[in-house]
């Protein structure tokens, strides 16, 4: 039986995010040291400040935004904190994902956990029960600038929480109003009080971005991981000249992701005899054709062979960046105001701008940009291995069949490019446009929620590219195996083509319903499973 994972607003990891996220067995719960300290600030504030006559403190007893110098009447907070949700229930379009959906409400827990926002210890418990129900409210994805948090998106999650009748949900598979979720998953009542500082604490804070940035930045890394299987197959499949990944090259010239790379790719290829000027002095039919081309000596590659592991590497470091900021925004308090304690006893409320999703706006504008060039490096690679011309004598299109009647892979290749035009628009900056909102209180924006969504569409988008690149290369290796007898590939790259081997075999009969080889090569990279075959074989191959 798995183990109840424990938050406290402190030490949460992406990895247990996206398990969360992906993995709904997975239960969590609330550390009982964040539950004592939620306790006694609550307390704390319950006691001295839920009067006619305390100070006024933005949205406790406040109205928000121009409206922050309008005290709320101790008797009108409740109903402030429902229609306060009512209000910024403004979001439109298609739904996010269920596991954006999961991620934000484990995230949202975190944040209370640290008992930095003044929740009740209950809004944290109703959060961990929908988790833990599978209950998933539905959030729209547009409407939000990122700006005092991921406001309309999160006035969904709050209007489930509280069970509202207009919120709906993802339960079992169908959705459904909130509160017959609630009612059949059995996990209190159905209508959920939301008391001073409650609702505007679960709409606070750019959660929603943050959720799918740790969801994205995950995926670019295991991309990234894939992307390298399918250069070095690439590299197997064109017959290579391996001299560009000379560690003495890389140390020349000192990027830590650089080095990376190369030497990612010398272990991938050890053993490899495809890559050697013996398999390059083989003269394949298709490179007979040409009589411009001296096959003794290639002496240098093309910049998409050559010059990957200088395109890889600003990818390696520009995730060690954005896991860093990543990192430090799972266990941030994020919402306003913030609550402390004080030395000489008891707490006080503070306004800032934690909500501000700057920091995830930028990181997500860098993921758009280094995995859009990570997939346009990949698809010129792909554009070589269909031309004769331009892979040393590969079939052309790797057509199989009778010539003519079958085309071979041209438009495979032409759909990967739609991809890298699409990704090439939408690496346009999001975190540099700002337009004031409400009456100018929120006079510059971040646009972290737009900068995550086009981010994850870049990475979606990139996966279809590295498995179509492995796809082709594998297609490339299997129709000269034959005209290059006991060459063999490196110990990486054959565990790789072995697997790839095993769920598609070659196309060596004429075309055939490509839609299929296209979805199982996009699993290859969505469920890592050409990585875990050569991990298995080498051990783990990136750092």
């Amino acid at each position: 039986m798995m183990a109840t994972m424990l938050i406290d607003g402190f030490t949460l990891t992406a990895e247990q995010v996206v398990s969360v996220a992906r993995t709904p067995d997975v239960k969590v719960g609330l550390a009982q040291s964040a539950r004592e300290a939620l306790k006694e600030s609550r307390d704390y504030i319950e006691q001295t400040w839920m009067h006619d006559e305390a100070p006024m403190m933005y949205s406790f007893n406040t109205g928000v935004g121009l409206l922050k110098d309008t005290r709320i009447k101790v008797q009108d907070i409740v109903l402030f904190q429902t229609q306060m949700i009512k209000a910024h229930a403004a979001g439109m379009g298609e739904p996010f994902p269920e596991e954006v959906s999961r991620a934000t409400m484990l995230l949202r827990a975190n944040a209370f956990a640290s008992n930095y926002s003044a929740v009740r210890v209950e809004v944290v418990d109703r959060l961990l029960a929908f988790i833990n129900a599978g209950i998933h409210p539905v959030m729209p994805q547009k409407g939000s600038v990122g700006a005092s948090g991921d406001l309309a998106p999160l006035a969904y999650l709050a209007a489930a929480i509280a069970g509202f009748d207009e919120a709906e949900v993802m339960y079992q598979g169908k959705r459904m109003p909130a509160p017959q979720a609630i009612t059949l998953a059995n996990i209190g009542p159905v209508l959920f009080d939301l008391k001073a500082k409650d609702a505007s604490a679960l709409i606070n804070g750019c959660t929603v971005s943050l959720a799918m940035a740790v969801l994205a930045a995950h995926d670019a890394r295991n991309l990234l991981s894939d992307a390298c299987l399918s250069l070095g197959l690439t590299l197997e499949a064109m017959r290579a000249e391996m001299a560009a990944f000379d560690p003495r090259i890389h140390k020349a010239r000192p990027h830590a992701g650089q080095i990376k790379a190369a030497a990612i790719i010398r272990t991938l290829l050890r053993g490899s005899t495809r890559t050697t000027h013996a398999a390059r002095a083989v003269q394949l039919p298709e490179e007979s054709r040409r009589t411009d081309i001296p096959y003794t000596a290639r002496i240098q590659d093309v910049y998409s062979l050559r010059c990957a592991p200088q395109v890889y590497g600003p990818v390696f470091d520009a995730l060690d960046y954005i896991d860093t900021i990543v990192n430090k925004e799972i266990n941030a308090a994020t919402d306003n105001p913030l609550i402390f304690g004080k030395d000489s006893g008891g707490f006080e409320i503070i306004s800032g701008g934690n909500f501000h999703g700057q920091y995830i706006a930028q990181a997500m504008d860098l993921l758009a940009m280094t995995v859009t060039d990570l997939g346009s490096i990949c698809e010129r690679r792909i554009a070589r291995l269909i031309d004769p011309g331009l892979s040393w004598g590969l079939p052309r299109n790797l057509m199989s069949g009778i010539r003519g009647v079958n085309t071979g892979y041209p438009v495979v290749q032409c759909a990967m490019s739609s991809l890298v035009m699409e990704n090439r628009t939408l690496c346009m900056p999001g975190s540099v446009d700002s337009i004031p909102a409400k009456g100018n209180s929120e006079d510059h924006v971040s646009n972290s929620t737009w900068c995550a969504r086009k981010a994850a569409t870049v990475v979606a988008n990139t996966q279809y590219i590295i498995g179509v690149e492995m796809l082709l290369a594998a297609q490339g290796v299997t129709m000269t195996e034959s005209l290059l007898p006991g060459f063999v590939l490196g110990q990486g790259t054959q565990a790789a083509y072995d697997e790839i081997r095993r769920r598609i075999p070659a196309c060596l009969d004429g075309d055939r319903w490509f839609h299929n080889d296209i979805q199982t090569a996009l699993s290859f990279v969505t469920n890592g499973s050409v990585r875990a075959a050569v991990e298995s074989k080498i051990g783990k191959f990136t750092l």
